[in-house]
């Protein structure tokens, strides 16, 4: 593999939720000697299994995954520190002689990282972000969400409504700085080629298909998992529990929602954001190889690796 070694490939599989970037990437990953080092930003905590829909045990024993369970709910990635921690487990990959996979759904960290986003340096204005959050709690969300889109629309676009946190960071850089966040990133590319797969389905096909999986999540016992998480001291204040397929359970536990309202939520909040990660993985962006999920992908994948780590050959 000293072809590796030399060019740096990265091979790097975004899409969807829930439309099989995992499967083809073990797939992908077992027939080129490779690794999966995850761009999954939900996966990161550990205990937060089901409703991450994390890898099984089964696909990591045949695929050695990185950055998964490597923070407590209680805990933050940011940005930054995802850089860091996906250049390392990369560079081990390919000291090693393999092939990285990076993989996931979380457009700012596949971009964030793939573009070398620097975050931009302003200090933290506790008072700032107390009286931000108040608003954000008296407007909702959307209204919350509209304030940045006065005055970042490009950062508005990237950040979903329903991420407080991320809203009033942006929020808090603009009033800070008198810049727009989106205008403060500095990109610092990482030096390796990349091949970019993206799955494509159409939207009732992909919203079947998630439907069906939330039904799956609730039969494997996601409101035992979650209300073990609240068990252990983790509330829904805290971001990793304020994610998709967690924070819809709080009305339930208050007693003041059903499991089937919660069900509704999720497949409801699902599709909403299904149509945010369309922001990040357009279907113009020439740098992504569009592939349809609704057939096997398998074989026009493999062609396009081994094409691409053709090459790479010296």
């Amino acid at each position: 593999m000293s072809t590796l070694l030399a060019s740096r490939p990265l091979i790097v599989i975004v899409g969807a939720t829930g439309i099989g970037k995992t499967a083809l990437a073990v797939a992908l990953a077992r027939r080129f000697d490779g690794e999966i080092v995850s761009a999954d930003s939900r996966q990161f905590y550990r205990g937060m299994d089901i409703g991450t829909a994390k890898s099984s045990s089964e696909e990591q024993a045949l695929v050695p995954h990185h950055l998964i369970d490597i923070a407590d709910p209680n805990e933050s990635i940011s940005l930054a520190q995802f850089r860091t921690l996906a250049t390392a487990a990369i560079d081990d990959i390919h000291a090693r002689g393999r092939l990285p996979f990076l993989v996931g759904g979380t457009g700012q960290y596949v971009w964030g990282f793939l573009e070398g986003w620097d975050v931009p340096q302003a200090p933290p204005d506790e008072a700032l972000r107390v009286r931000l959050y108040a608003e954000a709690e008296a407007q909702g969300v959307e209204a919350f969400h509209a304030k940045l889109r006065a005055v970042d629309p490009l950062a508005a676009e990237r950040i979903d409504p329903r991420n407080v946190r991320r809203v009033v960071r942006a929020l808090e850089v603009y009033y800070t700085t008198g810049r727009p966040i989106s205008a403060l990133q500095t990109k610092n590319p990482p030096p390796y080629r990349t091949l970019i797969l993206g799955l494509a389905l159409d939207r009732p096909t992909l919203y079947a298909r998630v439907d069906a999986r939330i039904d799956a999540m609730i039969a494997a016992g996601l409101e035992a998992e979650v209300r073990g998480l609240i068990a252990q001291g983790y509330g829904f204040d805290l971001p990793a529990m304020s994610a998709l397929g967690y924070a819809e359970f709080e009305p339930l536990l208050h007693g003041q929602a059903t499991i089937e309202d919660v069900v509704s939520a999720m497949k409801r909040n699902t599709r909403r954001f299904i149509r945010h990660q369309s922001a990040w993985f357009r279907k113009a962006d020439p740098r992504i190889h569009w592939l349809d999920a609704a057939a096997d992908m398998l074989p026009q994948s493999m062609r396009l690796v081994a094409a691409f780590l053709r090459e790479a050959t010296p």
